[in-house]
This record gives structure tokens, C-alpha cells and sequence, in this order.
């Protein structure tokens, strides 16, 4: 299975689009595609695959109830599906999950049982048989190094991460040489970063030079997208993948716009065969 964390130290840079677009885009490769929302904000993968009903329902079962084991219902049904992708729907609870996840190791540490916050989701999937059932996962979790960050690493082992060649952006990669090491050591496991996939690129001078600099220290960038923020704002207003907003929404073919998407499936077939690659 492929599976993998989309991650960038900064905000804004595009990751939540880019984990829906590559989702649908192994979908409509015949794949079986889950994405794991675990990012609280209103603008999030939820919102942009148009799933995100239940988000401030307290009385609706959760990924977070799961996880601390209070579950209200099965696993199967926190599932909802967009364009051939199934989503596990943010849930505003996330936003307490550190404090649910310490308040239950802390009982299980009472009784004498080894409960790692870290691994939950992980032990989710696997009770589900979620490795057997799909052949991608994505995780989209949030702009931070926090616990819903190391659930989702502890799950895929893997990161792809987005980033805008700007100042703040390119900061965020030089720090993956720090992060990935730091998550390895406090995780105990290894952490590859799978793909950079920089986003809104228009061809400046220090743009070239900060692409440059990345490929030198040695990071697959398979593809680069350049600024389409018509195509991108128009996939959130209308709440799809940018697959969905050309095909549906829009009424006149944009030759720029499909070689977006032909981007976007070149990347998703990448990041599949780099699965599927003898180690």
C-alpha cells in the first residue's frame, strides 16, 4: 500500500489541496483511496471535498472517539465518499485530541498498561484492516508538529511535502533536515520524505535557485506547478478537485489547466511507483 503524510512546517502552501488532488487522482487511476482529514481548521481537505457536515456535531461519532477508544459506532461508518475518495471527515474535536489522548494514557498508565498517544491511529487502522482494504492512504494533518502530526507519520512512515518558493517556504524545507531526523529519533522509526512539490512557481531567478538548491540536497521533485490560483480558488468555491472544477464548472477548455492535471497525475503515478519500487 501506498501511504503517506502531506506536510509542510508552513501554512498556506497548497497541502491540503495537493492531498485531495493526488487522492482523486489515484481514484480515477482505479485505486482505492482513503484520506484521513486531521486537520481542525474550517478550511480543510473536509471542506474542500464537501464532507465536512458533521464537523461541529458532539453528538456524532469520531476518529477522536476511536482513538481514545470511546467509539459511538464502527469504523466504516465515519466514511464518506467524494469523486471515488473516501474521507474520514474532520471533526472540531481534534482540536482536544492532545488533551483526550494524555487524559487516556495517563489512565492506562494507572492500571499498568503500556498506551502510546502516538501509535493510536496506527492501532485504528490495523484493527480495521485499512492496509488490506485500500491501496493509498493520505493523511492530511495540520501545519504543526503535534500529536496529530506524529499519528499520522507513526502510519505512513512517509511525507510528501508542498511548498511555496518564497522566503517563509523555503525555510520550511531547509528545516525537513532538523525535522525528519528529530521525528525519527523521538518516534523511533524512519521517516522518508517521498516528494518536495513545489506549488505557485512562475519562474524567478530566486525561485530557479531555491528549486535548484533542494534537488542538491538530494530531494525527488517530480513535478512543478506553477501559479493557478484561478484554478485553486475555483476548486474551494465549489468545493471539488481541480479534476472536477475543469470537467464540471468550467466552459471552455484551458490548455495551462490541463497540464496542471497532467501534472497531478504524473505525481500521483510517481509516488506509486516509488511505493511499489524494491527496497
Amino acid at each position: 500500500m501506498l501511504a503517506y503524510t502531506t506536510y509542510s512546517e508552513a501554512g498556506g502552501v497548497g497541502k491540503s489541496t495537493l492531498a485531495a488532488n493526488l487522492a482523486v487522482a489515484d481514484a480515477r487511476a482505479g485505486r482505492d483511496v482513503l484520506v484521513i482529514d486531521l486537520d481542525p481548521q474550517e478550511a480543510s481537505l473536509s471542506y474542500l471535498l464537501d464532507v465536512d457536515d458533521d464537523r461541529d456535531d458532539s453528538s456524532a461519532d469520531s476518529l477522536v472517539r476511536h482513538l481514545v477508544e470511546r467509539p459511538r459506532g464502527e469504523f466504516e461508518d465515519l466514511i464518506e465518499t467524494s469523486e471515488g475518495v473516501d474521507v474520514i471527515p474532520a471533526h472540531n474535536s481534534l482540536e482536544m485530541l492532545a488533551k483526550h489522548l494524555q487524559r487516556r494514557e495517563e489512565e492506562a498508565n494507572d492500571f499498568g498498561e503500556n498506551w502510546n498517544r502516538n501509535v493510536q491511529l496506527l492501532r485504528v487502522l490495523r484493527e480495521n484492516d485499512v492496509q488490506e482494504e485500500y491501496d493509498t492512504l493520505i493523511i492530511d494533518p495540520p501545519a504543526t508538529a503535534d500529536v496529530k502530526l506524529y499519528n499520522a507519520i507513526h502510519s505512513t512512515r512517509s511525507l510528501v511535502v508542498p511548498f511555496e518558493p518564497s522566503g517563509k517556504g523555503f525555510k520550511s524545507v531547509q528545516g525537513l533536515e532538523d525535522l525528519v531526523p528529530g521525528l525519527e529519533e523521538n518516534l523511533a522509526i524512519n521517516v522518508g520524505v517521498l516528494a518536495i512539490v513545489p506549488n505557485n512557481f512562475s519562474r524567478t531567478n530566486d525561485q530557479q535557485d531555491m528549486l535548484d538548491e533542494i534537488r542538491r540536497k538530494g530531494y525527488d521533485v517530480p513535478v512543478v506547478l506553477h501559479e493557478r490560483g484561478s484554478l485553486f480558488e475555483g476548486c474551494w468555491r465549489q468545493q471539488c478537485s481541480a479534476f472536477e472544477y475543469v470537467e464540471t464548472h468550467r466552459q471552455r477548455e484551458r490548455d495551462y489547466e490541463l497540464e496542471t492535471l497532467e501534472k497531478l497525475e504524473r505525481l500521483a503515478a510517481d509516488l506509486r511507483a516509488t511505493a511499489e519500487a524494491p527496497a
